[in-house]
């Protein structure tokens, strides 16, 4: 997915999408995701498990803590 450069800052922000009332980030592939759920287990010490679903309304991946 691409990562969207905002102008004033020059900080990079990955793309989202609007899943229910949450703005959640894409996944280009199932892989990029369950590294990206492993590596916020491990920073935020998450004791569950993160799963990952493909997206009903794109051609993209997001993470969920159900």
């Amino acid at each position: 997915m691409a990562k969207i450069k905002h102008p004033k800052s020059g900080v990079y922000e990955p793309e989202r999408c609007w899943v229910g009332d949450t703005h959640k980030i894409c996944y280009k592939t199932r892989e990029e995701a369950e590294m990206a759920a492993r590596v916020a287990e491990y920073d935020h010490h998450i004791e569950g498990h993160l799963s990952v679903y493909k997206c009903e309304y794109g051609d993209h991946y997001h993470l969920s803590s159900n």
